[in-house]
């Protein structure tokens, strides 16, 4: 695009920014009609001007506070999400420890497994979709391979579903430029436990695992042996989400247990599943 002498030029990012207030104000606005209230009726509800509600459903988020679009919002029983969006990613993976801290746990565990092969933080760029994905795992004497994604915070149940679509579609093109040939490609959601992901998975919970109909124990046992598709979601049950954020080199108080005579001991031989402090339930 050449430049016109005394006229700024609009970068890309701007005009994706642009793009975007113009959804929020189209999809407030929608939401506006459909429950037949005028302006003056939801600017008098969220305790705004109706100033405000015209430039919000205009699209004209620079001249607003998000403050001002989350009432707006709130009144039309909706909710409004500020993201920040980076690389074609959210930046949960630059500053939410807790997501390094999971990666680290379910990448040892992969590696542990021995017959798994897995890379982090795999980037990709494919027809305007561009996104860095969490692990890509390769199972060789199956040539099955795994796409994981790791949930630190549950936001948008629409998002992470569309997410993974993508990532299933970009899948085979990262296999080609390793060098594989798969013949499946399965997906799983890790997600860290914790109430509010608690309570927005149940309250999803049948669209979610339509889509994603494999829990925890089925994800095992597909893992200890790949066959065909498969697409998962559980928690990380033993990984406490104030773990997940607490400094490693902080003393953490141990509380000793008694030895219980019906405990079962544990076999002096024998094959033990590789422990890292996580396993993956339902």
């Amino acid at each position: 695009m050449k430049s016109t002498p005394g006229k700024p030029q609009i970068r890309p990012t701007v005009q994706c920014a642009a793009m975007e207030d113009q959804r929020i104000g189209s999809a407030l606005r929608a939401l506006r009609l459909r429950r037949r209230l005028r302006q003056v009726d939801v600017a008098a509800a969220a305790g705004i001007p109706r100033g405000v509600v015209m430039r919000i459903e205009a699209g004209r988020l620079d001249d607003v506070s998000f403050g001002h679009v989350r009432r707006m919002a709130r009144v039309l029983n909706a909710g409004f999400e500020g993201l920040i969006r980076w690389r074609g990613a959210d930046l949960d993976r630059l500053v939410n420890r807790g997501h390094a801290l999971m990666h680290e746990a379910m990448f040892k565990w992969l590696r542990e497994t021995g017959e798994w092969f897995a890379l982090p933080e795999v980037s990709f760029a494919r027809n305007g979709e561009r996104g860095v994905i969490d692990i890509v795992a390769w199972h060789a004497a199956s040539r099955i391979m795994l796409v994981i994604e790791l949930k630190t915070r549950i936001v948008d149940i629409n998002d992470l579903m569309a997410t993974m679509d993508i990532r299933r579609r970009v899948a085979w093109q990262i296999a080609g430029e390793h060098g594989w040939d798969p013949v499946a490609v399965g997906v799983w959601v890790v997600v860290a436990p914790g109430r509010s992901n608690t309570r927005v998975l149940a309250d999803h919970a049948t669209v979610l695992r339509a889509k994603f109909p494999a829990d925890g124990r089925s994800m095992r046992r597909w893992l200890a042996k790949p066959a065909g598709d498969i697409a998962g979601l559980s928690f990380m049950p033993e990984v406490r989400v104030a773990d997940l954020g607490r400094d490693p080199t902080t003393p953490r108080r141990v509380r000793r247990r008694s030895p219980s005579v019906n405990r079962a001991r544990r076999p002096a031989s024998g094959h033990r599943e590789p422990r890292i402090g996580v396993t993956f339930g339902a």
